[in-house]
């Protein structure tokens, strides 16, 4: 199998998004973009779609109505106290405690389905094609054995929409 891919390396998020649709439009399969910052505009032009919010949505409705369950089953049934004449089903004193243990339940469990999902784990071996990706640069991978014979084609796309580099690098995990 062959492991080569051609990398383009780009100054700009700008001149990455120019390379990127040029690229899909002329039939190119791309690899994996590398970006020091979200740029969402990637993920739309990249075609991949998630269920990310649907279930951090599920998460939260399944927090908010455990939470309620248990309060109001330790507030009513379980264990009625009767203070200063108030009813024990008072539902406004369940609202604030809701909230927190919600926003807390989509928030674990967000990171860990994001975790899961995208195989992160401690001590991972990752691949990192170029490492200024992390600091200022854009980078756009290309598996050579994808490209057939448009490689030239592909190397010369990236330079006309504004490459700082093009080059060929064999991408080993890294630990």
């Amino acid at each position: 199998m062959n492991k080569n891919h051609i990398i383009g390396v780009f100054d700009d998020e700008d001149t990455l998004m120019a390379a990127l649709i040029e690229a899909k439009g002329k039939g190119f399969k791309i690899g994996e973009v590398y970006t020091p910052y979200p740029v969402h505009e990637v993920i739309e032009a990249m075609g991949h779609k998630t269920r990310f919010t649907l279930a951090a949505f599920i998460y939260g409705f399944l927090g908010a109505a455990g939470v309620l369950a248990f309060m109001y089953y330790t507030a009513v049934i379980d264990w009625p106290v009767n203070y200063g004449g108030k009813p024990t089903n008072a539902f406004p004193s369940f609202i604030v405690v809701t909230i927190v243990i919600t926003i807390l339940t989509v928030t674990l469990a967000s990171l860990f389905t994001f975790s899961w999902r995208a195989k992160i784990y401690p001590g991972k071996a990752y691949i990192l094609p170029d490492v200024r990706s992390t600091d200022d640069k854009f980078v756009l991978i290309f598996d050579k054995s994808e490209l057939a014979k448009g490689e030239g084609n592909i190397e010369s796309i990236l330079r006309s929409k504004g490459a700082v580099e093009v080059y060929e690098k064999e991408l080993e995990p890294q630990i």
